[in-house]
């Protein structure tokens, strides 16, 4: 088992890409290559950055990449607004991926703060 499969913020990032993608299941396909792409991308890319920082010899790193992870959170966020304002998803999907997206939010940035109160490497982060 690599390090980050043991990792919760790991492990809700997963959950909350899968959201993303079952709630885009519905787009139109004109969007397939547009909207439906782009928010898939970025709800993949939070799990992956955590997963690619988790390989990192040190703190500074890993941390690095758990902020580009919460970047790609709000990215996946921007284009949900925009999807539920073009009609492609309703209130209620949005409100529940939103919900998701502020526990992960708060996950990412508490796992971020701990990294930075160990001096030593990222091998011994919990």
């Amino acid at each position: 088992m690599f390090r980050f499969e043991k990792l919760d913020i790991w492990h809700k990032s997963i959950e909350f890409a899968n959201k993303v993608y079952d709630a885009t299941e519905g787009f139109p396909a004109r969007e397939r290559f547009g909207l439906t792409s782009q928010v898939r991308r970025s709800a993949a890319s939070i799990s992956a950055n955590v997963a690619e920082g988790s390989s990192r010899v040190s703190n500074k790193d890993f941390s690095r990449f758990v902020e580009i992870a919460y970047g790609s959170l709000c990215e996946t966020l921007s284009h949900l607004h925009l999807a539920k304002l073009r009609g492609l998803l309703s209130r209620d999907q949005f409100a529940m991926i939103d919900e998701k997206a502020e526990e992960l939010a708060r996950m990412l940035s508490s796992f971020r703060n701990s990294l930075g109160k160990w001096k030593t490497d990222a091998a011994e982060v919990p």
